[in-house]
């Protein structure tokens, strides 16, 4: 993997940090997982003197790297453990995946484009991220042969729920989900699943790209 272009690291990393205090982040684990991982590596070539700048970045395939705060706002609210066993729908990069490696026990991720999902896939392995198992399949339908997962985590707004992921969380478990159309008001929900019974909690209003159906064909 080549190196990124070149910028300040010790500074970028402080700022970085900062700005997530700043904006509420308080868990010191998550705190250390955003520091730990090089966001350089998993921004699009040239885009690396903006790794640590607070906002989305495109990648590939049309899909985006989150911005860093609510990388870390979904982690958080993931309440992770290190037995945690962690299903990620929305590969991306590998940027959210390698934050859940350093929390949990093991994650497996899903990315509909194969394009993406290989790339991920080589980045983590290069990048020393050993407990991130890559699969390129339809994220709505979740990795039941993997089930059950303690904590579900959605990088793409869905409509509704996916019945398959709820399905597919353990009790208890929790999941973070944007929800909301492609076009209009997206929120993150939380839910929550405890003795058979499921709450949804609001969290704040983001936006993200729409959670579709199937494996992309060509890319």
């Amino acid at each position: 993997m080549p190196n990124p272009p070149h910028f300040d690291e010790r500074v970028e990393r402080m700022e970085f940090l900062l700005n997530l205090r700043r904006h509420g982040i308080m868990d010191a684990a998550v705190l250390k997982a955003m520091d730990e991982v090089p966001r350089e590596y998993f921004v699009a070539p040239g885009q690396a003197g903006h790794a640590y700048d607070d906002y989305a970045l495109p990648i590939a395939c049309g899909q985006t790297i989150s911005q860093p705060y609510v990388v870390a706002y979904m982690t958080e609210q993931l309440h992770l453990t290190p037995e945690s066993r962690v299903l990620e729908v929305g590969t991306g990069s590998g940027y959210q995946a390698a934050i859940l490696s350093r929390l949990a026990r093991d994650v497996v991720s899903i990315e509909r484009y194969r394009t993406l999902g290989d790339a991920a896939r080589q980045r983590l392995k290069t990048l020393g991220y050993e407990n991130v198992d890559i699969l390129v399949a339809d994220g709505m339908l979740g990795a039941p042969h993997r089930a059950p997962f303690d904590r579900i985590i959605v990088t793409a707004a869905a409509e509704d729920v996916p019945t398959a992921l709820t399905d597919q969380l353990a009790d208890p478990g929790i999941m973070v989900i944007p929800i909301g159309p492609r076009s209009g008001a997206q929120n993150l929900v939380r839910l929550t699943k405890h003795a058979g019974t499921i709450e949804r909690e609001t969290l704040l209003a983001v936006r993200f790209v729409p959670l579709l159906p199937g494996k992309a064909r060509e890319l």
